[in-house]
This record gives structure tokens, C-alpha cells and sequence, in this order.
């Protein structure tokens, strides 16, 4: 079971009204003139339209993007503010490179739930899927060790055995839950649930075929789905 995070008792220390002041002054370093200014420069040294990326990446603008963000909302309507028309294209190339940096970020293969925590930072998780079919696929593309078919429910058994040695017991829907959290990189257990392709009872059947992995590596497990150490 994940363990709890403990608030750092700095952070419970921090006055909100004395952090807004701090964040409003930060603010006033830069006008919104200013940054627009930063903007078209960096467009007419690009060529283009800058992205996110390509801005942050311009070692002449002076500005960082989320400052950008914080004065005007969001990425695009300070391009629109600035005269610079919001890039609707990203080429299939920038898409994977972004999977991979946050891939690099996160130490683990992205999932959708990360690319949504992400909207503005990054292509949203609807333009991966129309231009790659589904994330799966992007991220195979992108080298990612994604299991898809009969690897996919293959991976997942070897996840559940894993878990239920930890457990002591076969996972129960709840506990696949709670161990994600501390996971992401496991499948959901709604994923697995949609996986096994039995009418009646998706989830036991999976603890039958964790179970049944079990055995073969000489694990006993009982009627109730304690293990139990032992040749069954």
C-alpha cells in the first residue's frame, strides 16, 4: 500500500496573502507590452509562430513561458494578443519528441492522465490520438516498451502476481486501485476489467489467471486467496 506523503511544515508556514503580494510583484517585473515584445522577436527570429517549446528554447527571449502564461491565460491568447496567429500544426516528429521529454521527466512511460495534467505545456491528448490513432501507438513509435494484444493481458498477470505477492492475497479491484496510485505505470483496473473477455465476473477471472500464474511458481493459494508458500 502507498504510503502518504507528509506536508512539509514549511509549506503550512507560507502566508497566502504575503505569497500573492510576492507573486504580484514578480508580475510587475514585465509589462504585458513587454512580453508581447519578447514574443514578436522571437517570432521574427523563428520564422514563425513560436511554440512553447521553441520559445523557451530561444536563447535571445528574456522571458520564461509560464511568465507568459500568467499574464495573459493561456499560450495561445498571448499569441493572439501579440498579432501571431496560434500554430494549429505540429509535425508527428515534435509530437513524439514531446512524449519522450516527458517520459525522461516523469522516469516512466506517459499515460493520458499525464497528458492532461499537461494541457498548455503540451500537444493535447486529443491531437496524439488523431495523428497516431491511439496513445498506445504514439508511444510505441516514440520507443516506449508498451505491451499491446495477448502481451498486454500477458503484462498485466505478471503485475498481478507481483502485487498479490506483496499483498499476501490475490488484488482485489480496490487494491489494483490503490496501488496505481503509487504506479502509474500499471494498467487501470477498469483497463483490465474491459481486458478479460468473460461475461460473467471480468475480475475473478483475472485472479484465476494470477492465480494460476501463482501456482506454477509453487505458490499455494487458498480458496479465500491467501498465498500461502508451498508446492500446489
Amino acid at each position: 500500500m502507498a504510503r502518504s506523503r507528509r506536508r512539509h511544515p514549511a509549506l503550512d508556514a507560507i502566508d497566502e496573502a504575503a505569497l500573492a503580494e510576492f507573486r504580484a510583484g514578480l508580475r510587475r517585473r514585465y509589462t504585458d507590452e513587454q512580453i508581447l515584445a519578447e514574443l514578436r522577436a522571437s517570432a521574427e527570429r523563428l520564422g514563425r509562430s513560436p511554440t512553447m517549446r521553441e520559445f523557451a528554447a530561444d536563447a535571445d527571449a528574456a522571458v520564461h513561458p509560464q511568465t507568459v502564461i500568467e499574464h495573459f491565460g493561456t499560450w495561445n491568447a498571448a499569441k493572439r494578443a501579440a498579432g501571431l496567429s496560434p500554430r494549429r500544426f505540429i509535425s508527428r516528429e515534435e509530437l513524439l519528441e514531446q512524449l519522450r521529454e516527458l517520459g525522461a521527466e516523469l522516469g516512466r512511460t506517459p499515460t493520458a492522465r499525464d497528458l492532461e495534467q499537461r494541457r498548455g505545456r503540451m500537444a493535447s491528448k486529443s491531437l496524439v490520438w488523431h495523428t497516431f490513432g491511439s496513445l498506445t501507438a504514439a508511444l510505441r513509435e516514440a520507443g516506449f516498451d508498451v505491451p499491446v494484444g495477448e502481451e498486454r493481458l500477458e503484462r498485466a498477470v505478471e503485475q498481478g502476481v507481483a502485487l498479490a505477492r506483496s499483498l499476501g492475497r490475490l488484488p482485489k479491484m480496490a487494491d489494483w486501485k490503490e496501488a496505481r496510485r503509487a504506479d502509474p505505470s500499471l494498467l487501470s483496473e477498469w483497463q483490465i476489467y474491459r481486458m478479460v473477455e468473460i461475461d460473467a465476473g471480468p475480475w475473478a477471472a483475472f485472479q484465476f489467471l494470477v492465480r494460476g500464474r501463482l501456482r506454477e511458481d509453487g505458490v499455494d493459494v487458498r480458496s479465500d486467496g491467501a498465498l500461502r508458500r508451498g508446492r500446489a
